[in-house]
C-alpha cells in the first residue's frame, strides 16, 4: 500500500525549488526562480524563469493557470517583484489573477523590492506566508544575493587534495588525485559559476581548457580568467587556442606591449590592474569582475593563488574534494599561507559532508554560518 504524501506548504515549495534549479546557468544575471500554483490540492500552473524568455516564473505559471488561478495559492521561491524592469511588476499580475494566498521562500535582496512586494500583496488582501524552505532558497541564489548587496561575486575556492592536504606530488607536476565521479561533479560546479579564476602557474603546468563540460545548457559561456602579472601565457596554449571572447588575462604589464598585442589578436582580452606588494591586487580583480556582472566566481588554482586569496579574506565558500589517499613528504600543500596567520585564520562554518564516488566532499563558508542571511540583514 502506497503511503500518502501530505500536500503541505513544504511539499509544494520543494516542487517550486525543483523548477527553479532548471534555470541554473540560464537566468544570468537574474536569480533562479520557480513558481507553482495550487488549487484544491492540484497544480494548475507552474514555471521557472529563463532570462531570454523575459517572463518571470510567476508570470509563466499564471499564464498556464489562466482563470484557474482565482482563489488558488501561489508558491514562489523568491519574493515577487513590484517594480518595472525588463518586465512589469509581478505583484500586479498576481493581484489581478485573483490569487488568494502567496507562500514565499525568501525576501528579494534587491533594494527596490526587499519586502515591498510582499507588503503590496498583503495590502491587496492576499494572505502571505514567508520563510518556507528559506535556507534552500537562499543557497540557490546565494551568488545573486552577494552581488546585489555588495556588487562583488560570491567567491568559491574549489580544490582536490589527499587526506594529508597535498594537491600535487611536486611543484610543476600534474597529479590526478580524485576519482572520475568527483571530476564530473566539478563540471556541475563549473556550470553553476559565471567565471573561473586561476593563476599562470597552473596554466604553465597543466595547459588546461577550464571549460564547462557538464553538457548542460547555459546562457553565456563560462568566463575564464587568468592572473598573469608578467604575461607568460603561451600563445599556443589550449586556453588561447580556444579563446572566443571568454578569456581574460589580468596583468601588471602594459596592454600595448608586443606580447599583449599578440594575445589580443588571438581573441584574448588583456586587462592591466594595479599591484599590491608585488602581486596583482586581488581586491581589484574581484571588483572588476563584479563590475562585469559576474555573480559567482570559482577559484581553481595552485598553492600560491589559493594562499593569496585566502590571506586576503576574499573567499566566501570552500569546496574540498578529499581522495582517500596519503601522499607523504614532498607534496604541494593546498595553500601557501604564512604560519603566523594561522591563529587568526577564520574557521569554516555551516559544514556539509557528502560522498562522491570513493572520495568525500566538504563544503563550508567563511565569515558566517549563513552568509546570505548576513547580507540580507544589511539591506
Amino acid at each position: 500500500m502506497k503511503r500518502k504524501i501530505p500536500l503541505t506548504d513544504e511539499f509544494w515549495m520543494a516542487r517550486a525549488l525543483e523548477l527553479a534549479r532548471r534555470g541554473i546557468g540560464l537566468t544570468h544575471p537574474n536569480p533562479a526562480v520557480g513558481a507553482v500554483i495550487v488549487k484544491s490540492g492540484r497544480v494548475v500552473g507552474e514555471g521557472f524563469h529563463l532570462y531570454d524568455r523575459r517572463d518571470h516564473a510567476e508570470i509563466v505559471a499564471l499564464k498556464q493557470a489562466g482563470k484557474k488561478a482565482k482563489g488558488a495559492t501561489l508558491y514562489v521561491t523568491l519574493e515577487p517583484c513590484c517594480h518595472t524592469g525588463r518586465t512589469g511588476p509581478c505583484t500586479n499580475a498576481v493581484i489581478a489573477s485573483g490569487i488568494k494566498r502567496v507562500v514565499g521562500a525568501m525576501r528579494d535582496p534587491h533594494s527596490v523590492v526587499a519586502g515591498q512586494g510582499f507588503q503590496q500583496l498583503r495590502r491587496a488582501g492576499i494572505e502571505v506566508t514567508i520563510g518556507v524552505a528559506e535556507r534552500d532558497a537562499q543557497i540557490l541564489n546565494e551568488s545573486f544575493s552577494r552581488w546585489i548587496v555588495s556588487k562583488r561575486p560570491l567567491v568559491t575556492l574549489k580544490t582536490a587534495l589527499t587526506l594529508d592536504g597535498q594537491i600535487a606530488q611536486r611543484a610543476g607536476s600534474v597529479t590526478w588525485i580524485t576519482s572520475p565521479a568527483s571530476r564530473k561533479e566539478v563540471q556541475r560546479i563549473r556550470h553553476q559559476s559565471d567565471a573561473l579564476l586561476t593563476g599562470i602557474g597552473t596554466v604553465l603546468t597543466d595547459d588546461p581548457r577550464l571549460t564547462d563540460r557538464s553538457g548542460l545548457p547555459r546562457r553565456r559561456r563560462l568566463l575564464r580568467v587568468v592572473l598573469d602579472s608578467k604575461l607568460r601565457m603561451p600563445l599556443h596554449s589550449d586556453l588561447v587556442d580556444s579563446a572566443d571572447r571568454d578569456l581574460i588575462i589580468i596583468t601588471s604589464q602594459p596592454p600595448d606591449s608586443k606580447k599583449a598585442r599578440a594575445l589580443i589578436s588571438a581573441g584574448v582580452e588583456v586587462i592591466r590592474l594595479p599591484t599590491r606588494r608585488g602581486r596583482i591586487d586581488l581586491r581589484a580583480v574581484i571588483q572588476e569582475l563584479g563590475r562585469r556582472e559576474i555573480l559567482s566566481l570559482l577559484v581553481e588554482a595552485g598553492a600560491e593563488l589559493n594562499g593569496a586569496i585566502l590571506e586576503a579574506g576574499l573567499v566566501d565558500k570552500m569546496i574540498l574534494f578529499y581522495a582517500p589517499k596519503i601522499m607523504g613528504i614532498g607534496g604541494v600543500p593546498m595553500a601557501r599561507i604564512n604560519s603566523r596567520r594561522f591563529a587568526k585564520s577564520p574557521a569554516l562554518s555551516n559544514l556539509k559532508l557528502r560522498h562522491c564516488g570513493p572520495d568525500f566532499v566538504i563544503e563550508g563558508y567563511f565569515h558566517n554560518s549563513n552568509p546570505v542571511r548576513r547580507l540580507l540583514a544589511k539591506n
